[in-house]
């Protein structure tokens, strides 16, 4: 009897150690390393353990899992000796039916499941121990490692490359929208984190002033008209031109105007504008915008005239509009408000051609691809390979878009229908 205590008492002691080896694998996979790290540069010592025990996944999982094996199979040794001296041969049946049960429960799912409620926590707690068992089994794991190395290069398979499919952006992206999925993040938050996310893959043409758009003054206008124009304008920096809109020679500051005007007590006669301008900062428009926040940071500037590999101007782009894509419109009591965007009661949005995508994107939660087109008037001549004509209407991407007016070869109005509402309309 004493010896069948014993045995009872070592297999649950092995089954503790088997569930000890389940949740530390959960535990140590699931923890969030972003956390963690920030632990580690906090000080905490048992953070940098868990950090560097996930440095080296291969070796720690085939540390664990060695030891996890090695209990599970003594502890149903023990058993099925045990039930065979009760039970005889039938004892081996009961022994499988009794330790699937008993590891089922409290060897796998109970200690997995706590770990994954609490996968930081449980990390640092069994990150010494871990390591210390991890160290135990090296030489053993690494002679695993050679095996499986090769025996999966026998096959054509190579797990030489460490590089993880997804790259840090993706991944930080697809946690972003995780968490809004779940409700951690809300949506504006997370168009914010997404954008920050997205500068490198934008262009400074997608977010730039068109040059039709754009408010120049002509240099040779005499000064008080040039002054006049300036108090009028809603900015506070101007392009200024001579002999062709396309000579861009210098950019007046506001605040440069009113401190000469205030130098000579408002006497403009003899105010030379020329001598106020700021000598204008050229940049490709393929420029992405994260070399540009990064430009205007470096050069302290707010302000710079876009043109294309030929020198033509296509446009204007500044600070504010870079910083307007990660944290949407900034407005002031000067600027003035066009969004372009009106939402009808029955679902429909009417749009103006020149809202950008992105800007449509962010305003109806919608997905359409801005890839090929900056605004939506573009992406529908895009798709349509010709310019429509106002009452033409077609269906892309699950979107019904109806062309309402149109300035020459430029569309100016549409509407567009959802997705949802695009197969009501069709049901009904």
């Amino acid at each position: 009897m004493l010896k069948a205590f014993l045995i009872s008492v070592a297999v649950l002691v092995l089954l503790f150690l088997s569930g000890f080896f389940s949740g530390s694998e959960t535990a140590l996979t699931a923890a969030s390393r972003a956390r963690l790290f920030r632990l580690e540069k906090d000080g905490v010592k048992r953070a940098l353990v868990v950090n560097q025990l996930i440095n080296d996944r291969e070796r720690l999982i085939g540390a664990i899992l060695l030891g996890n094996n090695l209990v599970n199979i003594l502890a149903s040794a023990l058993a099925t000796s045990l039930f065979i001296a009760f039970f005889g041969q039938a004892g081996v049946v009961y022994a499988t039916l009794v330790m699937t049960f008993l590891v089922l429960i409290f060897a796998e799912v109970l200690p997995k499941t706590y770990a994954l409620s609490n996968p930081d926590k449980v990390a640092m707690s069994v990150a010494k121990p871990i390591k210390l068992i991890v160290s135990v089994f090296a030489p053993v794991v690494s002679a695993v490692q050679w095996i499986v190395r090769r025996t999966l290069k026998a096959w054509g398979i190579s797990i030489d490359d460490t590089q993880s499919i997804l790259s840090a952006h993706e991944e930080i992206r697809g946690t972003i929208e995780l968490h809004q999925t779940e409700g951690a993040v809300i949506k504006r938050e997370s168009d914010m984190l997404g954008a920050i996310l997205d500068l490198r893959d934008m262009s400074v043409d997608d977010v730039m002033v068109h040059r039709k758009n754009m408010m120049m003054i002509n240099i040779d206008l005499p000064v008080d008209v040039i002054v006049d124009q300036m108090l009028q304008s809603p900015y506070t920096r101007i392009p200024f031109w001579q002999e062709n809109t396309e000579n861009i020679v210098g950019i007046l500051h506001a605040k440069d105007l009113l401190r000469a005007m205030n130098a000579r007590h408002n006497d403009i006669e003899n105010l030379d504008i020329k001598e106020l301008l700021i000598k204008p900062w050229f940049v490709p428009e393929t420029t992405n915008l994260f070399e540009q926040l990064n430009a205007f940071r470096k050069e302290r500037k707010h302000f710079s005239v876009v043109v294309d590999e030929y020198g033509t101007l296509m446009g204007l782009v500044t600070l504010e509009d870079i910083l307007e894509e990660i944290v949407g419109e900034i407005s002031d009591e000067h600027d003035i408000s066009v969004s372009g965007v009106r939402p009808a009661p029955n679902g429909t949005v009417y749009v103006d051609g020149d809202v950008t995508i992105r800007d449509l994107n962010r305003a109806m939660d919608w997905d359409l691809p801005d890839d090929e087109a900056v605004t939506i008037a573009g992406l529908v001549i895009h798709e349509a390979q010709t310019i429509p004509e106002p009452s033409q209407m077609f269906s892309y991407y699950g979107y019904r878009f109806e062309v309402l007016r149109k300035n020459r070869n430029q569309i100016t109005a549409l509407r567009i229908l959802p997705p949802r509402k695009v197969v009501g309309a069709a049901q009904s």
